[in-house]
């Protein structure tokens, strides 16, 4: 699954399971229509393993810790069961942790999905995947949204009472008393009055903790991500990915082809547009057409997205440059693509391909829709061998 993204359930128990290469502390909580828990007891994790219709499952080390969903059992009212973990050692990141929830039956523990949230970083606990009650049926959603205050910051937000524990007031140096006459009692001493708990955590809003518009143009390294967010709104416009390039080599014509690949929520190949389909998902996505040489200023080849007319089912854009007649990318120079605003023309997103492999194929950004609405974009520069948009399909998908 891709963040976003859902599968209808086709049965009513069901098993998340979390693994990592790290050990992980994996809960779940009950939500009303609000977001929120309705009490303390609504908060499923190794201290209080079982709720209504909820159990956790500890794995002892060895196997991963899990929760199974009873949705017969789930009292009415609540329509979210979200399913969060955390490193067990403290204050650990998930930098360089790929946890992966899988989505199993509960009856034969057959596996239904997996999701593996992308770009993680400084996040000290993470909202996996949920199951929620839309229209009557159940279904399943993969989530991935990060916090940096850890299990306490998700359990706050969604409603729990987090108690901090008080820090031990340290010792100061003081004169030795003189000894007690030995009929005199000692006096008790009152301990310190615990200090005012913190105040809750905001709850986070739309590309919070994430490079997002707001401050005008984003430069864009590898493997970097920018939320399509400005003014904590999501940009739901028509939007326009120019690509461009120049010959190595002055005097030699480059003919490259740029195109963008449709995925669905399964990594599920949807459709590609490039030189020779012009327009795809009903023309929510165009293409300007073939640019022979690379020479000139400005983009090469310009495909326009609009993004509110994209079909539910698209939830993934992998915009990739291929050499039909063989030459390498260490014969282009300049290569790059950015994202405009296509009502105004600003720039807003920029991301310069600063290396080049002997290959003939380049998968440049990636857009993907998040589960709240919003799109993000992710510098790629990965190199693939293949001459079409056709032999990127594959590689594309695995990059999502």
């Amino acid at each position: 699954m891709t963040p976003g993204s859902n599968i209808p359930l086709p049965t009513t128990r069901v098993t998340v399971d979390v693994t990592a290469p790290v050990r992980l502390d994996v809960s779940s909580l009950l939500l009303t229509a609000d977001g929120k828990v309705r009490s303390d007891d609504d908060f499923i994790f190794y201290n209080q393993p079982t709720g209504p219709g909820v159990t956790y499952r500890s794995g002892g080390g060895t196997t991963p810790d899990s929760i199974t969903v009873d949705t017969t059992a789930v009292p009415p009212g609540i329509e979210k069961i979200v399913v969060t973990a955390s490193p067990d050692a403290a204050g650990q990141t998930f930098q360089g942790i790929e946890p992966t929830a899988t989505i199993r039956n509960a009856a034969d523990n057959a596996e239904l999905a997996t999701f593996t949230p992308p770009q993680l970083g400084s996040e000290t606990a993470l909202v996996i995947v949920e199951i929620y009650l839309r229209n009557g049926a159940w279904k399943a959603r993969a989530v991935g949204q990060g916090y940096a205050n850890g299990l306490a910051g998700i359990a706050t937000d969604f409603g729990v009472s987090v108690e901090e524990p008080a820090p031990t007031p340290t010792p100061t140096p003081a004169q030795a008393p003189a000894p007690a006459p030995a009929a005199a009692q000692p006096t008790p001493v009152q301990p310190p009055a615990p200090p005012a708990a913190p105040p809750a955590p905001p709850a986070p809003t739309l590309g919070a903790g994430k490079i997002n518009l707001d401050k005008g143009r984003v430069s864009l390294q590898k493997n970097q991500t920018v939320s399509l967010v400005k003014g904590g709104k999501p940009l739901l416009s028509q939007v326009k990915m120019g690509l461009g390039w120049e010959p190595a080599y002055r005097g030699k014509d480059i003919d490259l082809d740029a195109s963008v690949i449709a995925y669905g929520p399964q990594r599920n190949h949807i459709d590609s547009c490039y030189f020779g389909k012009l327009s795809i998902v009903n023309g929510a996505i165009k293409h300007s057409g073939d640019n022979l040489t690379g020479e000139g200023g400005g983009d090469d080849e310009v495909i326009v997205v609009d993004l509110g007319r994209l079909p539910q089912e698209v939830t993934g854009l992998v915009f990739t440059v291929n050499s039909f007649s063989g030459q390498k990318f260490t014969e282009v120079a300049k290569a790059y693509c950015r994202l405009l605003d296509a009502a105004t023309g600003e720039e807003l997103v920029r991301f310069d391909l600063t290396s080049a492999e002997p290959q003939t194929g380049v998968m440049m950004a990636k857009m993907i829709k998040q589960f709240s609405g919003e799109w993000e974009m992710t510098a790629i520069g990965d190199f693939v061998k293949s001459r079409t948009v056709r032999g990127m399909v594959k590689p594309a998908a695995q990059a999502l």
